[in-house]
């Protein structure tokens, strides 16, 4: 990992604001100790210590963990520890009474969020809070064709060749993008198709189905992807593309056929996401029908598992 990643989290202004808020909401000045697990450069573990934590643990792995504790050094901020180890691999945690861990990719649940999130209440004293609490992942069509004309670029390959294998693994993929609002549906077409609780037990694999009735002729391009949390009750911060802009952006879920859809057509999507396993965390599977009374008139199906190379 970069530290341009780590520069662009810093800059955002947004995320900063809202997790020093929750901070702010829950420690209590002199007496709170907090565990930051994928501490990164320490930034979240330095807040709760300038909002009075008593104690601040910073969980992290690689070179980043020794850039955060000389930026602690320069910074004149004590009362850290540092543990170089992925959280899931200490045997033996602190017991603290905050856990605050901001390890959501693009797409929610990438790297094995969801695994180390669960695992992370081991650090926790009974009673304990941790950060964030829930989540909420949404979903709505894409009507603006700019991002699945970029994945046709396979046709316009030299001499005429054909490159119809190529083209069919980029749309068995997701891309992070940033999504402009004029590019959905409708603003009042996004619907939340999971929600999790992190603070008990949350099954692995995530599904469901989702349709809508059109009302207008309308082509369907792909779908938008994105997530809001609830960091503590009042605090949210999230990724939609109606949303002011942070450092995350949005998940495009191609489809191989645009859909031409009539008025009074419906159009549906099952989607299933399973997380843990391998690197990236995540495997993801949409299908997509079209239906114009009790017919069906167009579908396609997709998954990133064809779309992977090693």
């Amino acid at each position: 990992m970069t530290i341009e990643f780590h520069r662009k989290m810093l800059a955002d202004r947004l995320r900063s604001q809202a997790f020093a808020a929750a901070l702010r909401q829950i420690i209590v000045p002199g007496q709170s100790t907090v565990a930051d697990i994928g501490a990164g450069t320490g930034v979240l573990g330095f807040m709760a210590r300038r909002l009075g934590a008593r104690e601040v643990h910073l969980v992290e792995q690689g070179d980043v963990l020794e850039l955060a504790a000389r930026l602690a050094v320069d910074n004149g901020i004590d009362g850290l520890h540092f543990w170089s180890a992925h959280s899931t691999e200490i045997l033996d945690p602190p017991q603290v009474d905050v856990v605050v861990a901001e390890i959501l990719g693009n797409f929610a649940l990438e790297e094995n969020a969801l695994e180390t999130l669960a695992d992370a209440r081991r650090f926790l004293r009974p009673g304990g809070v941790l950060i964030p609490s829930r989540l909420e992942q949404w979903i709505a069509p894409v009507t603006g064709s700019r991002l699945r004309d970029e994945l046709c670029s396979w046709d316009d390959s030299p001499m005429q060749l054909d490159f119809g294998a190529a083209r069919a693994m980029s749309f068995d993929n997701i891309y992070v993008r940033g999504i402009h609002p004029d590019e959905l549906l409708s603003a009042d077409a996004a619907r939340c198709w999971d929600v999790l609780d992190f603070g008990t037990g949350q099954k692995p694999r995530r599904s469901a189905s989702i349709s809508w009735r059109l009302a207008a002729p309308v082509q369907i391009h792909g779908f938008a992807l994105w997530w809001r949390c609830e960091l503590v009750p009042g605090i949210h911060i999230g990724t939609s593309p109606l949303d002011p802009p942070t450092h995350w952006e949005q998940v495009y879920a191609p489809v191989a056929t645009v859909f031409d859809c009539h008025a009074g057509d419906e159009l549906g999507i099952g989607i299933e996401a399973e997380t843990g396993g391998d690197e990236a965390g995540i495997s993801l599977c949409w299908e997509v029908t079209q239906k114009r009374g009790t017919r069906i008139i167009a579908r396609c199906a997709h998954d990133i598992g064809r779309g992977f190379m090693i």
